[in-house]
């Protein structure tokens, strides 16, 4: 496979117009129609459950959708690779938890956005993303991915007896869409459950609408909003998203690409953009295989305009956020629910997979993955935290007891 290096000379609009083609701006529609549909319906019921105005739901997706846009945009133009960014949906996961538990105000939530992105800036500033990320066992950061994620699975069957027609159809549709179209099986689901709604007359009115406008809220940092949420979403972030999104690059052959710029990048758009609702801007992992891989061009050297045209379809969402918001909105809220949780089933078993890959892990792992589903908060700490910890400590007495010396028997 011919593999492209990093530019040696600024990239000009002779090489758009030289590189670009149907196949890599098809692959960066696509790749942004699968990522938006899996969980455009977890943000709003977060937003539901903060009790957000429809302004500021608009103002969290088109936070979201105008620092993916830019920072990809810009990524891709400056290294000539499709380089797509994406939220973390398992961290948007975590921030639907919070609050679904009512445990923090909307303004200690934005602070640890803040608090997050700094982090996230200072690990890409000073190159310790890599050392910092061989610290955490991969068992026990797939277990916390499995632990956030399980009870919106869950959620999906829950929501089953209270609208039967359109959750039961959107089961039906995503098992058919996973054996006969896997990638489209999302959006189809999306499609069955909106259509099933509307034959139910279970659909409400599109209230809000209008373009995406921008609303500030002030950020407060307290020690319970940094330990329950910043840090596990920092976590997540870089075991979910950073770290997959550099894999796939770098098997996609665009391995040229320095890593520590992604990352500084990634963290000084989230700071820019938590204050207007949006939680995370990172590399996707997912679905930047359908940008990178050989859908886009098979010409590797070709498939940068992928990121581009990902990053257009991402600004266009963003403009449009309060229509995107009042769509969504009117669909009934079972039927959110069930497609929030259909469309992480597939991350959900491969972080279960991940999770008990080494047996002699196998109980740190299950033990991190019990606690952190549980939900539980004690001393104002929430359960993916609680989890990692308990986890991790019965992981480092595992080790310690198998490297003491073995007493034999006379």
């Amino acid at each position: 496979m011919q593999r492209p290096v990093p530019p040696s000379s600024p990239t000009t609009f002779h090489d758009l117009r030289r590189d670009a083609s149907l196949s890599a701006v098809t692959a960066g529609f696509v790749a942004v129609v699968v990522g938006a549909a899996s969980s455009i319906g977890l943000l709003v019921g977060a937003a539901r459950d903060f009790g957000l105005s429809h302004e500021q739901t608009a103002s969290w997706v088109l936070s979201c959708y105008l620092a993916i846009s830019v920072s990809g945009g810009a990524l891709s133009w400056r290294y000539r690779a499709p380089i797509k960014m994406a939220w973390s949906t398992p961290g948007l996961a975590l921030v639907a938890s919070v609050a679904a538990a009512r445990g923090l105000s909307y303004s200690e939530v934005l602070g640890a956005y803040v608090l997050s992105a700094l982090i996230m800036t200072g690990l890409g500033l000073t190159g310790a993303f890599e050392r910092v990320t061989r610290r955490i066992p991969g068992t026990l950061a797939n277990a916390l991915l499995a632990g956030v994620l399980l009870p919106f699975v869950l959620g999906t069957f829950r929501a089953l007896p209270a609208a039967p027609l359109p959750v039961g159809g959107m089961i039906a549709a995503y098992m058919v869409g996973r054996v006969w179209f896997a990638r489209w099986a999302v959006p189809a689901t999306l499609l069955v459950g909106a259509g099933l709604s509307l034959a139910a007359g279970a659909v409400g009115p599109v209230t809000g609408g209008g373009l995406g406008t921008l609303v500030w809220t002030a950020p407060e940092f307290s020690v319970g909003a940094a330990l329950s949420l910043a840090l596990p979403l920092t976590v997540l972030t870089l075991a979910s998203q950073q770290l997959p999104g550099v894999a796939v690059l770098r098997a996609c052959g665009f391995g040229g690409v320095p890593t520590s710029p992604l990352i500084t990048w990634s963290g000084v758009a989230s700071l820019l953009s938590a204050p207007f609702g949006a939680h995370t801007t990172n590399l996707a992992a997912i679905t930047a295989a359908i940008a990178a891989g050989e859908e886009a061009h098979p010409d590797p050297a070709r498939r940068w305009v992928a990121g581009l045209s990902a990053a257009f379809f991402y600004l266009g969402l963003g403009v449009f956020a309060g229509w995107v918001v009042g769509a969504v909105g009117a669909v009934p809220a079972p039927v959110i629910a069930a497609l929030a949780g259909l469309a992480l089933i597939s991350t959900t078993l491969s972080s279960v997979a991940g999770a008990l890959s080494t047996p002699r892990e196998w109980e740190p792992a299950f033990l991190t993955l019990a606690v952190t589903a549980s939900g539980v908060t004690f001393l104002g700490v929430g359960s993916a935290v609680w989890g990692l910890a308990l986890g991790g400590g019965l992981l480092g007495l595992t080790r310690w007891q198998a490297r003491r010396p073995q007493k034999t028997m006379e």
